[in-house]
């Protein structure tokens, strides 16, 4: 079964037209891939794949190589090749662009860094995930939630292939890909400390706490973590700091992007044993807010709490607008004193309190309570707001 995923590949050929260099990037295994196979086949001399040692070949001799190519030319895993980014340069500064450039990359540190330094006002970025609730229809809720929105995982022909690909997946990551990074760390001990985040998922990051749990030094957790993050394994929600003199939480949430991972790493396997599970809200929590990511438009997303106990689960800012997201796994929110202060303290210009029921319906003038599912409707949360 394929799933469409028509907003991307429209965004793509958008920016394409904008740009002379388009950056795909998103964890290895989500469909870059598949998404640039739709847009020039995997045959044509066009195509570069880093990891087939003929397009390596090919590009020994990289300016001799890309500069008489036209049309679109993709450079898949681009990563294995930083110093590529020099050549783009100069083949995006010609005159007459006989060429545009989509290149994919499974790592965002590292690959943004480079180019955005040897592209700078020459490329635009778009970034993916797995399948969002949008793409593969309400009535796959559970399923999406359960198994994550990695397509191989997704699409699994039943619960025990979709494990077993999730487990070769972190396997293949850990030990293959981040020593082909020239990552040096040890594929056991990386393990080792995302499981920690795991239960730790939805929760402020303490570097001490799992410095102290792991036996090594807080800046060595700070390392694993932000190898994961740059990997788009972990999010890191940074807080939003208000003018207030109130006490507010200034360390960032750490959450397990993909909630199929989260689930193989907190060894849940089924239906059943996801709703028994004590972190059961959590993954609900982290599920909801990566799909309100990857379908609200958004210039920054930062989440809010102080330590009397206000919050606000996810903040979206669009230019100079705030809007809120609060995530309810509850049969029907109401009004809370932590919302009430949330929307004064932060100036919200409006907040949607997500949980899993099916009516919309208003809380206040400016808070309303929608159901999970509105996720997958073009209005999405805030309509046209």
């Amino acid at each position: 079964m394929a799933v469409a995923r028509p907003s991307v590949l429209s965004a793509i050929e958008v920016a394409l037209a904008r740009r002379p260099v388009v950056v795909l990037t998103g964890p290895r295994q989500c469909g870059k891939t598949t998404l640039a196979r739709e847009l020039l086949s995997e045959a044509s001399l066009n195509y570069f794949d880093l990891e087939d040692p003929a397009s390596l070949a090919r590009l020994d001799e990289p300016m001799t190589a890309l500069r008489p190519l036209e049309g679109l030319v993709v450079i898949d895993e681009v990563q294995r090749r930083p110093e590529l980014f020099p050549v783009l340069r100069v083949l995006a500064d010609r005159r007459a662009k006989p060429a545009r450039f989509l290149i994919l990359g499974s790592a965002s540190g590292d690959l943004l860094r480079q180019s955005s330094e040897s592209l700078a006002g020459r490329m635009e970025r778009i970034g993916i995930g797995g399948f969002s609730l949008r793409e593969v229809g309400a009535q796959a809720v559970q399923t999406l939630w359960r198994r994550g929105g990695f397509p191989l995982s997704y699409l699994a022909d039943s619960e025990a292939d979709s494990l077993a690909w999730r487990k070769q997946f972190m396997q293949t990551l850990l030990e293959r890909n981040f020593p082909q990074w020239g990552v040096r760390v040890a594929a056991a001990a990386l393990l080792r400390f995302w499981t920690m985040l795991a239960h730790y998922h939805g929760q402020v990051w303490n570097a001490a706490e799992h410095a102290r749990a792991l036996g090594v030094s807080e800046s060595t957790c700070r390392r694993y973590l932000d190898l994961l993050s740059d990997a788009l394994m972990i999010r890191i929600l940074q807080p939003r700091h208000a003018n207030l003199r109130k006490r507010q939480v200034k360390s960032p949430k750490i959450y397990v992007r993909d909630s199929g991972l989260l689930h193989q790493l907190l060894g849940i396997a089924s239906d059943k044993a996801l709703l028994s599970h004590p972190r059961l809200g959590a993954s609900w929590e982290g599920f909801v807010m990566e799909q309100v990511l990857s379908v609200e438009p958004h210039d920054e997303a930062l989440f809010w709490a102080t330590y009397q106990g206000a919050e606000m689960d996810l903040i979206l800012r669009r230019g100079d607008r705030l809007l809120g997201v609060e995530c309810k796994r509850a049969d029907a929110p109401r009004m809370t004193p932590s919302l009430h202060i949330a929307l004064g303290d932060l100036q919200l210009e409006r907040v949607a309190v997500i949980y899993p029921g099916d009516k919309r319906y208003p809380l206040s003038d400016r808070v309303e309570a929608v159901p999970f599912e509105a996720l997958a409707e073009p209005r999405g949360l805030f309509g046209n707001a």
